[in-house]
């Protein structure tokens, strides 16, 4: 079954590898899909949840609001890869409430399996939009029905 979700990178080391092999979709790291050669057109941007990775994530938000981007690409969200356990700081917080009034956020909490490489893991809580958006992207149009 081809895959109609393509997960991009905002900045190394996101997790689009990580993602795509939870919940499936095409990883195409740091390199926009080109529709044009069959890749797919739904993309989700994946980032980090430290600055860095913030600041990478609204760059690429730009990137799209511009048209710096190929033709035939929608952004359809935006993922948050936690960086590390525990609750962010306050100005990350913030950071992202903005970043979210442009995108819809799907937030992926640290997982230690993951870490160590054990993809088994099943996904953590809180990711059910996410599975579902996923789900619902990779099925061909007749399984929709």
């Amino acid at each position: 079954m081809p895959w109609k979700l393509a997960w991009v990178g905002a900045h190394g080391g996101a997790g689009t590898s990580t993602l795509a092999a939870v919940f499936g979709g095409v990883d195409l790291g740091r390199e926009w899909p080109r529709p044009d050669r069959g890749e797919p057109g739904s993309v989700l941007l994946v980032a980090r949840t430290h600055a860095a990775g913030l600041q990478a994530l609204s760059r690429a938000l730009d990137k799209v609001r511009t048209g710096e981007h190929p033709a035939g690409v929608e952004v359809v969200g935006a993922v948050l890869v936690a960086d590390a356990p525990g609750r962010l700081p306050r100005d990350l917080t913030r950071r992202i409430k903005v970043i979210s009034s442009v995108v819809d956020i799907h937030r992926v909490p640290w997982v230690p399996g993951w870490r160590t490489g054990d993809l088994t893991v099943p996904p953590p809580r809180g990711t059910a939009s996410l599975s579902r958006l996923t789900s619902a992207s990779n099925q061909s149009p007749e399984s929709k029905s």
